[in-house]
């Protein structure tokens, strides 16, 4: 994309963290901006916060769990403004603990946000996009879509399938001037942990300790190059290039690492097991 200016863009979960720095750097070079969440109060600040930039904002809340209020959000936005040249999907949850702990309305929740909500929007604005002489999408994945560690697989799995979607659609409509880049950082240190769903409600999820971290500007500022570069994928943060270079060097080291403790692990599984049975 040669310029942002006058530009419009619609980002999701807007309201902290990535995408409220992601929508405000936006607002700098010049965007006008439409910022979906279900935080109210952080979007109002988020709006604010633009048109003291000098951009036009509008917010809406929107819960990308529901297909149906989806549809109903993007046509009032494209009744509002008729065309959009920049998708942003970033909101997304996480749910930590093992994977034979979560329900089938937990999983359905986390992939409907992180995975199914990206690809509904993307999929209805396709047209207009499409119509836009320089439009650009930007998926927000993670490293976590590219190397999987334990007790996020729902995260991994929404993650490995949006860094694909993007792909696809990448090699579908890039002959067609169509920009599609996936974002990659590392662990940010936003409210991601601490809004985690859990397994146990009375353990807190641990955080990755600050000095692994990327910040949340690093973040923001990879994806406005994104969108001017038309990046095809773009890794943030030390941890992410250390762990997507020893996967395609070494792939069986981060096996290696993941099968260190197995046999003690297997006697922790049986012992549960044994609880479960007993009581």
């Amino acid at each position: 994309m040669k310029s942002i200016r006058h530009k419009q863009a619609l980002v999701t979960g807007a309201a902290s963290g990535i995408g409220r720095s992601i929508a405000l750097a936006l607002a700098r070079e010049g965007a006008d901006l439409y910022l979906l969440d279900v935080d109210e109060a952080g979007l109002a600040s988020v709006v604010a916060e633009a048109k003291q930039i000098g951009v036009s904002a509008i917010s809406e809340r929107c819960d990308l769990s529901q297909p149906a209020e989806i549809s109903r959000v993007l046509n009032q936005m494209l009744q509002q403004w008729g065309h959009i040249d920049i998708l942003v999907n970033n909101a997304g949850v996480a749910y930590y603990g093992p994977t034979h702990s979560m329900t089938a309305a937990q999983w359905d929740w986390l992939m409907n946000i992180n995975l199914l909500a990206p690809i509904q929007i993307t999929r209805e604005l396709l047209p207009v996009l499409l119509e836009r002489p320089d439009a650009h999408i930007l998926n927000v994945c993670s490293i976590s879509g590219l190397v999987a560690g334990g007790r996020f697989a729902a995260y991994h799995t929404s993650k490995f399938g949006l860094i694909g979607f993007t792909e696809a659609i990448r090699a579908e409509y890039g002959r067609r001037g169509l920009g599609v880049s996936a974002l990659c950082p590392g662990p940010v240190l936003t409210n991601l942990y601490k809004s985690c769903a859990s397994a146990k409600s009375d353990k807190s999820v641990p955080h990755p300790p600050q000095w692994l971290c990327c910040s949340i500007e690093a973040v923001s500022k990879a994806a406005i190059r994104c969108i001017y570069r038309n990046k095809r994928m773009k890794l943030v943060g030390p941890l992410a290039h250390m762990l997507a270079w020893s996967k395609w060097l070494a792939p069986g080291v981060l096996d290696l690492l993941n099968h260190a403790s197995r046999k003690r692990k297997k006697v922790a599984v049986a012992s549960e097991a044994e609880a479960r049975r007993a009581a």
